[in-house]
């Protein structure tokens, strides 16, 4: 076209140059065009737009460039038109674009159609080519040649403030940011048709700034699963349309938060037909406020000739969740229960595992059997710390008088090759009593621990009067505290203090020691055994006065 061929023409408003061969546009092309409100050159060959190009069309609304090779624009192509409020540069070679390229719209543009050109970013620090297009309404960016936009970088929509609608079809963008949107506070259309190809999951949060968005079209993403955490902020949401994608499951609170949902399209979705999807097939009977598109020819390609909204959900009024959870609970509690239980009643426990398993050994017969099964006098209970004074003292002092006594004692009396709990039980049910010799040695056994347990199970629970306590030191009280059994044997039951090296006549208060201890030995229980007793009571008397500071007897 020649430069000067429209020359003259200042009263046309509408001009249509489509279709054509035109490859070249000069500065007095349109300079006398003042008044022109409509220019289309759609489908020329124009390859770059050179500066002022347009400098004289004041009153140029509508630009159409679209289907021509423009892969340039030069910094002041558009000055001048102060009043473009519609841009077309669709199916055109640009390959990128700048804020400086429309630096002299952005108090007018409302309309750009970017749609079919070669733009590609690479890199997520791209700055934002709209930050000035503050008025602009309505992008389109869909079909990015040859493989889509691929990424979209951060910040990509910042200045966009006014958008309205926005179209990014066939893109193949491999995911979306979850600041992706963040700027586009008004926006009411989003199409992102076919433009995630590949993508399984929205990350939450990427629509939670589009608080005024009406319509979606989400189609062919490749999309598994939708949640509440993506569509919770889509309050005016009116039209959802998800065809073509891989939903399988839909959850309750996701179309729970669309309040003003009214148009929804799952066709070409492999909707399970099982029980978390029970609840979406009676809220698509029940919910006459929304359209479901070809509701009845949605089938279940889990239950080959099944449909959809009729599909069986006999199976699923048993509240599996329910039994679950009280199942899962019960057992929760029971494993924090057992070692509360396993602390506070260590030796009542392990006491009545070992009595089970003399029980289970047909031992509990045997020691519960008639009263001439007691085949001791007493078993006597000590640390072997304080075996030398059992062996010094103890034994010639009630084995060897004329009332002897017959005792059992670990070294001696335990059958060799049993086991020693087997032993220890014997023990003390075969004997009308246990005699425990206690010192701080035996405070820190766990085996003289076990024998008071099962002596003291027997005083108390069994109500026969078996157990006796030798102190062969003094121990503070405060140290007892924690053995709460020998606490209240003590308060029961006889317990004898070994006169110590301190006491002002020894011999005398030993003497008066082991006739109270032969005389608490004497006294009956349940089994029936021979018992020897002298009459010393007259000297006993007689003595305790004596010796009543030195010796600590307590009789309850």
């Amino acid at each position: 076209m020649h430069r000067k061929a429209l020359k003259g023409l200042n009263l046309l408003t509408t001009l249509r140059l489509d279709n054509n061969l035109l490859t070249d546009l000069y500065e007095e092309s349109f300079e006398d065009l003042y008044n022109l409100q409509i220019l289309n050159l759609r489908n020329n060959r124009i390859s770059v737009i050179f500066n002022k190009t347009f400098h004289n069309l004041n009153n140029l609304r509508i630009l159409d460039l679209g289907g021509n090779k423009i892969s340039q624009l030069k910094p002041l192509a558009f000055v001048g038109l102060n009043n473009l409020t519609n841009l077309y540069l669709d199916r055109n070679h640009l390959k990128e674009i700048d804020k400086s390229n429309f630096e002299q719209l952005q108090a007018t543009l409302q309309v750009l159609d970017l749609q079919q050109n070669l733009i590609r970013y690479l890199s997520n620090r791209t700055k934002s080519p709209f930050v000035q297009l503050t008025k602009l309404q309505d992008l389109k960016l869909g079909g990015q040649m040859p493989f889509g936009m691929t990424l979209l970088p951060h910040g990509f929509f910042h200045g966009l403030s006014s958008l309205k609608s926005l179209y990014l079809t066939d893109n193949q963008i491999f995911s979306f940011q979850t600041d992706a949107f963040d700027d586009l506070t008004n926006l009411e259309f989003l199409t992102l048709d076919s433009s995630g190809i590949g993508m399984t999951q929205l990350h939450p949060g990427t629509f939670k700034n589009l608080r005024k968005l009406q319509k979606l079209n989400a189609e062919n993403m490749g999309i598994e699963s939708l949640s509440a955490d993506v569509f919770g902020n889509l309050t005016e949401l009116q039209v959802l349309q998800l065809t073509h994608n891989a939903i399988k499951t839909v959850d309750e609170a996701v179309l729970k938060n669309l309040s003003n949902l009214r148009y929804l399209d799952l066709r070409a979705c492999p909707l399970s037909c099982s029980c978390p999807n029970s609840w979406l097939q009676n809220w698509t009977k029940m919910n006459h406020n929304v359209q479901i598109v070809y509701l009845y020819n949605l089938t279940c390609p889990d239950l080959p000739g099944s449909m959809f909204y009729n599909f069986d959900l006999k199976v699923c009024y048993l509240d599996l969740e329910l039994y679950l959870f009280v199942s899962t609970a019960t057992t929760i509690l029971l494993l924090s229960a057992l070692p509360l239980l396993y602390v506070k009643l260590y030796w009542n426990l392990k006491y009545s595992y070992y009595v089970f398993r003399s029980w289970f050994g047909e031992r509990w017969r045997q020691l519960h059997d008639e009263e001439e099964q007691c085949k001791y006098d007493a078993f006597i209970s000590y640390n072997s710390a304080d075996e030398q004074w059992v062996l010094d003292e103890l034994l010639p002092n009630l084995e060897g008088r004329e009332t002897s006594l017959r005792l059992c004692l670990h070294h001696r009396d335990f059958e060799p090759g049993r086991d020693i709990v087997d032993n220890i039980v014997n023990a003390v049910y075969g004997s009308r009593k246990t005699l425990c010799v206690v010192s701080q040695y035996y405070l820190r056994s766990e085996w003289c621990s076990l024998e008071i347990q099962l002596a003291s199970y027997r005083l108390f629970h069994e109500l026969k009067d078996v157990l006796i306590l030798v102190f062969l030191e003094p121990i503070p009280k405060s140290q007892l505290s924690a053995y709460h059994r020998m606490r209240k044997v003590m308060l029961n039951k006889t317990y004898l203090q070994w006169p110590g090296p301190d006491c002002s006549d020894p011999t005398q208060a030993q003497e008066l020691f082991w006739n109270q201890l032969r005389r608490a030995l004497g006294s009956s229980n349940t089994c029936t055994h021979r018992e020897e007793e002298k009459a010393e009571g007259n000297r006993e008397k007689n003595s305790a006065n004596q010796q009543k500071a030195h010796s600590q007897i307590n009789f309850n």
